[in-house]
């Protein structure tokens, strides 16, 4: 008997069955009524908060990029784990302002919010990342015109990147925040701003499995921080380090070492403390909380081969899942992990292709891989999901059903 892909750790198996959230995939597909569904286990999220609360300083604030998932249920879960929330829009405020978190732990980033996202921030006291001059500005005006002094940070574009990223948020020409050589006149008219100044957020990228290179871009972001703090109209409340921690996704991809990575901010702590006396020094995670924790499930409805290969048709797809097909981010395609959830271990290392039932060469959740044993009415499974999965994906596409989401 053979395992048909490396299936992450985290889910066991029992009868030759993935369980999730303590239920064998079958039942807990009964108790969705259909499918495609992704789900999330709740334990694994608390079990993952927990290892980075072990790993991190004690005085280093963990916040959750909500952008990850922002699957209420989901956040509410994290409110109760987390220090604080980052969001990308008003969608996304309206869902964290539903939570228990305090609004003054809540920040929002992203370049081109409009007028109205600026001024709901603004009455609800959630602190704004400021992306441009012009944003400060439009806040300010704003603000006056609600009687109020809203929070305020200054979204760096440091001089620096995360080496080795997934995806490169900061360094060189970038449409994120404000390039760290402008900040310091910015600093200055922010003072002259009905604003209350807040810090910065300096962030350089994501998805990042190489210890040393967050190591490096976290040494760095101190550096920047203690510098554009001396041109700060008050002194800095919060520093938000950024994140950029990965999750392996492909075989052959190492984990992230979170041990080495909380050792080092460890010793980067006391200088850091002395140069921000009054600031919460943050984290901020998304994928890497939630990521692993999360499952896509489809169901076979056709077998069928062509020209000796055979393929899976599956009711979900790319319009459910973007990023396992390849087409979030990937240069050159690779397979997401997959398991037949229902019959996780086969007697033969058969070949097929999964792909779901939209008309595009494009929609292939997984190409070529040891699946061949599935059958029709099987579930098959995608792991690494529970992050940039279902609102990272054009759901309208064909007008097919939309799938269903549940924290287990």
């Amino acid at each position: 008997m053979s395992t048909p892909v490396h299936a992450p750790h985290l889910f066991p198996v029992a009868g030759n069955e993935l369980v999730v959230g303590g239920l064998p995939l079958s039942r807990l597909a009964e108790r969705v009524g259909r499918t495609p569904f992704y789900a999330y286990d709740r334990a694994l999220i608390t079990r993952r908060v927990a290892e980075l609360r072990a790993a991190l300083p004690v005085d280093v604030h963990l916040h959750y990029a909500i952008k990850a998932n922002p699957m209420p249920a989901l956040v509410q879960h994290m409110a109760g784990l987390v220090d604080g929330f980052d969001l990308a829009s008003a969608g996304e405020m309206k869902i964290a302002l539903d939570t228990p978190m305090a609004p003054d732990k809540i920040s929002f980033a992203g370049p081109g919010k409009s007028e109205a996202e600026l001024r709901q921030a603004a009455a609800a006291g959630i602190v704004v990342n400021l992306e441009s001059e012009l944003e400060m500005e439009r806040l300010a005006r704003l603000g006056e015109s609600l009687g109020l002094r809203p929070r305020a940070a200054v979204r760096v574009n440091p001089d620096f990147e995360l080496k080795s990223s997934g995806m490169k948020m900061g360094g060189g020409p970038k449409q994120f925040g404000v390039d760290a050589e402008r900040v310091p006149a910015m600093l200055a008219r922010m003072g002259e701003l009905p604003l209350a100044f807040h810090g910065f957020h300096i962030f350089s990228g994501s998805q990042n499995l190489k210890a040393e290179a967050i190591m490096e871009a976290q040494r760095n972001t101190f550096d920047l921080a203690r510098r554009l703090a001396a041109h700060a109209p008050g002194p800095v409340r919060l520093l938000n380090l950024g994140g950029g921690f990965g999750i392996p996704y492909f075989p052959g991809e190492p984990r992230l070492d979170l041990p080495a990575v909380g050792e080092h901010l460890s010793g980067l702590m006391p200088d850091a403390r002395r140069a921000f006396p009054e600031a919460e020094l943050v984290i901020e995670l998304g994928r890497y909380l939630v990521g692993e924790a999360g499952i896509y499930v489809a169901r076979v409805v056709d077998r069928k081969e062509s020209r000796g290969q055979v393929f899976l048709v599956t009711d979900g797809g790319l319009h459910h899942h973007l990023s396992a097909s390849g087409n979030f981010g990937q240069v050159i395609r690779k397979n997401y992990p997959l398991v037949v959830g229902n019959r996780v271990r086969a007697d033969s290392e058969a070949i097929a292709s999964v792909v779901g039932p939209l008309c595009t060469p494009l929609d292939l959740l997984g190409d070529k891989m040891p699946l061949g044993h599935a059958r029709v009415g099987d579930l098959i499974v995608v792991f690494q999901s529970g992050a940039y999965g279902l609102t990272a994906s054009p759901t309208a596409f064909l007008g097919h059903p939309a799938a269903v989401e549940l924290l287990v």
